[in-house]
């Protein structure tokens, strides 16, 4: 009876889980491109600096670290763990780490380089190198639903594309826009990599994997991200370029700095939703749940950057819709299909018991 109370507040608080990390990783989905997109479009040139504030807020989150260890310790006691990932999840981490870093990069440059409705059209192929590094990784099983909704927002965001050209920004050469699209494909397709990889990494852990120790790994692999900008920024001389940009920062020099502190938070919300996604749900519903956001970031760059809101992305956002509640009904009737299969188990065992114990007493004089 204990036990079905323990795993019941268990199911309980990973749900509660769930919706937090979804809601962080919807914010740092939709805010993360809008905020860094505004940087260059008033005068920012620094690639490194913006790849950099991606994973640059890294210490946010010894706050629910701190947070998760007062609540351990009311019930541990003194004696509970400070820190517990162990050197080869640590390894991984800084491994997984520096990998975000480079894509952090490729997807800066992109930014850089096209506006947000085309950015947010490559990004969207994420979703279907997520799938394929996930069967690979992790073998994912696909049902029909999750497999149509794959389809649905891969195409809701190839649609977007149709009329992409007008969106091109004024006085850009043909060849830095090509970069930028590669670039960005590049970005895709690396973090579609990542995501399956740190699934992997938490099923390959030799260690029970705890939402706290998922906060610790994802510390580790933002600091080692950050480190590695860190050095593309010194071989940039960005530390030295700051100042000046500030100043001639379109929005004003105190809004250059507002600007770049606030791209840090939404990003680091971004990265701790992810993780949190996955860990409670997978890396397929993580990339799933990206995917159907971009469309939001699409209508939010229309709003706040007057960009072009032609049909063809209202029509990519309908089918992104689709697509997401699609997964769900899946993913909700799955587990009912589940709940019952595990009622019947519980069924057939209290039918075993009486049969057991009615044997010895027939054999009682």
């Amino acid at each position: 009876m204990e036990t079905d109370h323990v795993e019941k507040r268990n199911a309980a608080i990973k749900k509660l889980l769930l919706v937090i990390s979804c809601i962080l990783l919807s914010i740092g989905t939709a805010g993360g491109p809008l905020v860094m997109r505004l940087y260059f479009i008033h005068g920012g040139k620094r690639v490194w600096l913006s790849s950099w504030l991606e994973t640059g807020g890294w210490p946010i989150t010894f706050i629910p670290l701190v947070m998760a260890y007062y609540h351990r310790r009311k019930t541990e006691g003194p004696s509970t763990k400070i820190i517990f990932m162990k050197l080869p999840l640590f390894i991984a981490s800084a491994v997984i780490g520096v990998l975000t870093g480079l894509d952090d990069y490729l997807y800066a440059y992109g930014v850089a380089r096209l506006p947000v409705s085309t950015s947010a059209l490559i990004i969207a192929g994420q979703l279907a190198f997520t799938a394929l590094f996930a069967f690979i990784l992790v073998k994912q099983k696909f049902t029909s639903f999750s497999i149509n909704a794959v389809v649905l927002l891969t195409i809701g965001a190839a649609v977007l594309g149709l009329n992409t050209s007008s969106d091109r920004p004024e006085g850009e050469s043909n060849k830095e826009y090509i970069a930028g699209f590669f670039m960005t494909v590049a970005a895709a397709a690396l973090y579609g990599f990542v995501l399956p990889l740190i699934e992997l990494t938490y099923k390959k852990a030799k260690q029970t994997i705890t939402y706290a120790l998922v906060l610790e790994i994802q510390l580790v692999m933002c600091l080692f991200a950050t480190l590695f900008c860190t050095v593309g920024m010194f071989i940039d001389n960005d530390f030295k370029v700051i100042p000046r940009e500030a100043r001639n920062f379109g929005l004003g020099e105190t809004s250059y700095y507002v600007v770049l502190v606030f791209s840090a938070i939404v990003w680091q919300g971004f990265f701790l939703g992810a993780v949190g996604v996955i860990f409670c749900a997978s890396s397929l519903f993580s990339g799933i749940l990206i995917a159907v956001l971009l469309p939001v970031t699409e209508v939010l760059a229309v709003i706040f950057y007057h960009e072009k809101f032609q049909a063809v992305k209202g029509v990519s956002l309908a089918l992104s819709l689709w697509g997401f509640v699609s997964y769900f009904y899946g993913e909700i009737k799955h587990s009912k299909q589940e709940e019952k299969g595990k009622q019947a188990e519980i069924s057939e065992k209290k039918k075993e018991t009486p049969e057991a114990t009615q044997v010895p007493q027939q054999l009682e004089p």
